[in-house]
């Protein structure tokens, strides 16, 4: 039984190193395409699991937070595609561009702030969604 608690306590802490040790990019990335993954899923749960603490105080259920994302950000409920743009820390959080193609067929960039959890984690905390010009014929 001592044997068993010990290896659970290494692997606790080896996974909590791993963790401390990620880019803090990759990860904002990656919490990014897991919640634009629930959103094509229908799966609000797991989408609002990515909220923050301030989004969730703005929004407490998550159904509710499903409907916002619903009508005001659409083109995030239902990209087209997406693909990863610039990326900048603050401090410790993280400013991400995401440039989709929106249900509208129209370019969009969405600016995603993220920030750092007490678990090491990353938690959606914001994002500003602007009309990209378009760009030279080709």
């Amino acid at each position: 039984m001592t044997r068993a608690v010990s290896i659970a306590l290494c692997l606790l802490l080896a996974l909590s190193a791993e963790r401390a040790l990620a880019d803090p990019v990759d990860t904002a990335r990656s919490v990014i395409r897991a919640q634009i993954q629930a959103f094509l899923d229908d799966d609000a749960e797991t989408a609002y699991s990515f909220a923050s603490p301030g989004i969730r105080e703005k929004f407490p259920d998550r159904l509710v937070f499903f409907e916002m994302v619903k009508k005001s950000y659409q083109h995030l409920y239902r990209p087209g595609n997406f693909a990863f743009g610039r990326s900048k820390l603050v401090g410790k959080e993280v400013v991400q561009e995401v440039l989709i193609v929106g249900s509208d067929g129209k370019d969009w960039t969405a600016i995603y702030e993220l920030v750092p959890q007490p678990d090491g984690s990353y938690k959606i905390n914001g994002v500003l969604m602007v009309q990209t010009a378009p760009g030279p014929a080709l």
